[in-house]
C-alpha cells in the first residue's frame, strides 16, 4: 500500500515560506526511526515545457558515481494550483516533468537515508546528516536561484550547518544550489562548542558517544585553524564548522563550502595513535577549504552533478592536501617533530612496497579516479593520487627550495593559486608550470613529464639528505626472508601477492588457500613466523589450495630490512642542511648533538 504523503498545504503549515521566487525546500524528519523523511521542493515559475528535476549521480569529495537516487519513492508533481502534473523518468538521478503553461512546480517525494559511512546521508531516531547531493533534487534551471532550507524536527533536535541560518529555528538559507550542496546539515541531539581563533569563528558539533575528550578536540582545533597563514593570504569563509560522527564502524571524511564532516569509531580518541587519526584527518579536510573549495582544476569547474569531472591534477587537489595536513598541525604544535617524521617514513614504506608506482603515473592515476576500485590489481598496477600525490608534492615542495635557495616552496605555489584561480577560475597545468617559473626562473615542463606525467620512482635517500635526513632500521636491522604475499587475518586465504615479487614469480595468486611449507602445516596467524624462520634466498616447497585444487609450488625467498623505517638525522648536519628543514617543515632542527629528536629528552 502506497504511504500517506502529506500534502502541499499541510506543508505549507509546517513551514514559513519566505518569497516564492526562492526555491523552497522542506524536509519533515520527526517520524526518522526508519530512516526516512518525506521532502518537497518548491521551484518559481517555470515558461518551458518541460522542468528537468536531477539528483546528483556523485557527491562532492567523492570521485565516484553513486546510486543515489535509490533513495526517492512516490516522486510526484504538482502546478501552482495543486494539480497533478505528469512525471517520467529520463535518466540516473533524472524526471521530467511535463508542462502544459507556465507554473510554478512543486515535487514531492519521500527519502530514505540509511547511509553513514558514504557520507551521503544517515536519518535515524537520534539524528540526521543531510548532505544535499543525496537529499535534495534540484532543476539546472533554477541552479542559481537562492535557496530555503526548512526542517520539522523532533522538539530537543538542534541543527547545525555552514550555511547561515534563516528567521527561524531549524531553517537556513543559501545563494544557490552549489552552496547548498557543499553545506550538510547536522540536526539532532549533539554537543557543540565554538571557538575563534585568527579573526574567524568556529563551530565543534559532535553527534554519538565516544571516548573522546572534546575540550582536547576545541584546543588543537583552535591551534590548527589559526596556521592558515602559513599557506594562504587571506580566508574564505568567515564561519566552519567541524562536524564529528563518533560512530559504531563508519570512517572516513568529507570536505565541504566552509564545513567537514568526520567520522570516526567511537572508541577511536583515547590512544595517541587514534586520536592523531583524527587530528590529521581534521588537517586535512580544513585544508581542503582552500585546496578544492577555493580553487580546484579545471576539469571541475563548475561541477557537473549528473556526470563524472574528469581532471589529471586530482593529484594537487588530494595528494597535495595530505602533504600539508601534518606540517600544518607541526607548525600549530598539534603534533611532535617526532609525529611529523613517523607518518612521512610510513608513507614511503608504504611506497616502496607498491609496485603499482612504477607502472602509472600520478596524472593517470588522476585520471582514472572515477573508475578506481582499489585491491589487489590497484596496488601492483596502479598509483594512488592520496599517497603518491603526497610524496610528488614533497619532491616538488624539495626542488622550489633547492632551486630558490630557500626563498619559495610548494606552499607559495598554492598560495598563487588561491590569489589568481578562485573558483570559477579554476586552473590547469600551464597555469601551475607558469606559477612554478615565476618562482625559479626555470622551466619546470621536463621535471612535470618526468615526475607527474611518467611513473616515478623517488630517490628518497638524496631527497631526504637535503633536510639532513637519512633512512634507518635500527642498529640491530638486519636482512630476513621476504614471500611478497600477505594472507587474510583469519584464513590462510592470500588477498596480496605483490607484482614481481618471489610468490609472484613462483606462480601464486590472489585467493589460494596455503596448507603447508615443507610439508608442515601453517596455521592462521602462523605465517608470517614460518616465515621467519628461513634466511633469504631459501627455496621453500608451498602446498596449497589454487580453484579448489591441491598443488605444491617451489618459491624461492627474497629479503627485505627487519625493522620498522625511520627517518633520522644524518651524522653531523650542516648548516645548510638545518635551513632546509626549518625552511621545509617550518620548525627548528629538532635534533640535539646526538642525533637524538629533543622532544624525546
Amino acid at each position: 500500500m502506497k504511504p500517506a504523503i502529506p500534502s502541499m498545504l499541510t506543508f505549507s503549515l509546517l513551514f514559513s515560506i519566505p518569497s516564492l521566487a526562492d526555491v523552497n525546500y522542506q524536509i519533515d524528519l520527526t517520524q526518522s526511526q526508519h530512516h526516512l523523511a518525506q521532502v518537497s521542493v518548491d521551484f518559481p515559475l517555470s515558461k518551458a515545457s518541460e522542468l528537468n528535476v536531477q539528483l546528483p549521480v556523485w557527491r562532492t569529495g567523492k570521485y565516484q558515481v553513486l546510486p543515489l537516487a535509490d533513495s526517492i519513492r512516490y516522486l510526484s508533481a504538482k502546478d501552482a494550483n495543486g494539480a497533478e502534473l505528469p512525471v517520467s523518468r529520463t535518466a540516473n538521478g533524472e524526471w521530467t516533468v511535463s508542462l502544459s503553461q507556465p507554473t510554478a512546480v512543486s515535487i514531492s517525494y519521500q527519502l530514505y537515508l540509511n547511509k553513514l559511512g558514504q557520507r551521503v546521508g544517515h536519518i535515524d531516531a537520534s539524528h540526521a546528516f543531510l548532505d544535499a547531493s543525496g537529499t535534495f533534487v534540484y532543476s539546472p534551471e533554477f541552479r542559481n536561484e537562492p535557496i530555503h532550507v526548512a526542517m520539522s524536527v523532533p522538539s530537543d533536535w538542534r541543527s547545525h550547518s555552514g550555511m547561515a541560518s534563516g528567521d527561524e529555528a531549524n531553517t537556513f538559507v543559501a545563494d544557490n544550489y552549489d552552496v547548498l550542496v557543499d553545506s550538510p546539515i547536522e540536526t539532532g541531539i549533539n554537543q557543540q562548542r565554538r571557538f575563534s581563533a585568527d579573526g574567524r569563528d568556529y563551530e565543534l558539533v559532535i553527534w554519538g558517544e565516544g571516548n573522546y575528550d572534546v575540550e582536547q578536540m576545541v584546543t588543537d582545533l583552535t591551534k590548527l585553524s589559526g596556521e592558515a597563514d602559513a599557506i594562504w593570504d587571506g580566508y574564505p569563509f568567515e564561519r566552519y564548522v567541524y562536524m564529528v560522527h563518533a560512530t559504531s564502524g563508519a570512517s572516513g571524511a568529507t570536505e565541504h563550502l566552509n564545513s567537514t564532516i568526520i567520522q570516526r569509531p567511537r572508541f577511536s580518541y583515547r590512544e595517541r595513535e587514534d586520536y592523531l587519526g583524527f587530528i590529521k584527518t581534521a588537517s586535512h579536510e580544513f585544508i581542503h577549504t582552500w585546496n578544492v573549495k577555493a580553487y580546484r582544476p579545471q576539469g571541475l569547474v563548475p561541477y557537473d552533478y549528473q556526470q563524472e569531472n574528469i581532471s589529471e591534477l586530482l593529484w594537487i587537489a588530494e595528494g597535495s592536501t595530505s602533504y600539508f595536513q601534518s606540517q600544518l598541525l607541526l607548525r600549530a604544535g598539534v603534533i611532535t617533530p617526532q609525529e611529523f617524521l613517523e607518518d612521512l617514513a610510513k608513507r614511503i614504506a608504504r611506497s616502496e612496497l607498491t609496485p603499482g608506482r612504477e607502472v602509472q603515473s600520478v596524472a593517470e592515476a588522476s585520471a582514472n579516479q572515477w573508475t578506481s576500485t582499489g585491491g589487489d590489481y590497484a596496488i601492483n598496477h596502479s598509483t594512488n593520487i592520496y599517497s603518491e600525490g603526497f610524496l610528488v608534492s614533497m619532491a616538488l615542495d624539495f626542488s622550489l627550495l633547492d632551486e630558490t635557495d630557500l626563498k619559495s616552496s610548494y606552499r607559495d605555489v598554492h598560495k598563487a593559486l588561491y590569489r589568481d584561480h578562485k573558483i570559477p577560475a579554476g586552473y590547469g597545468v600551464a597555469d601551475v608550470q607558469q606559477i612554478l617559473q615565476q618562482l625559479t626562473g626555470e622551466d619546470y615542463t621536463n621535471w612535470w613529464q618526468t615526475h607527474v606525467n611518467t611513473p616515478v620512482t623517488l630517490d628518497f635517500l638524496t631527497l631526504l639528505s637535503q633536510a639532513g635526513l637519512q633512512i634507518s632500521y635500527g642498529e640491530d636491522s638486519k636482512a630476513i626472508a621476504f614471500s611478497g604475499m600477505e594472507i587474510s587475518g583469519k584464513s590462510l586465504t592470500l588477498q596480496q601477492v605483490l607484482r614481481d615479487g618471489p610468490a609472484w614469480q613462483a606462480g601464486i595468486v590472489l585467493g589460494d588457500e596455503i596448507v603447508a611449507i615443507n610439508g608442515l602445516k601453517v596455521t592462521a596467524g602462523g605465517f608470517d613466523a614460518r616465515i621467519k624462520d628461513f634466511k633469504p634466498g631459501a627455496d621453500i616447497e608451498v602446498t596449497l589450495f589454487s580453484d579448489d585444487k591441491l598443488k605444491s609450488v617451489s618459491l624461492t625467498l627474497g629479503e627485505v630490512q627487519s625493522g620498522k623505517l625511520k627517518l633520522v638525522s644524518v651524522k653531523k648536519p650542516s648548516r645548510a642542511q638545518k635551513a632546509f628543514f626549518k625552511a621545509w617543515s617550518g620548525i627548528d632542527w629538532p635534533f640535539d648533538k646526538k642525533g637524538k629528536l629533543k622532544a624525546d629528552d
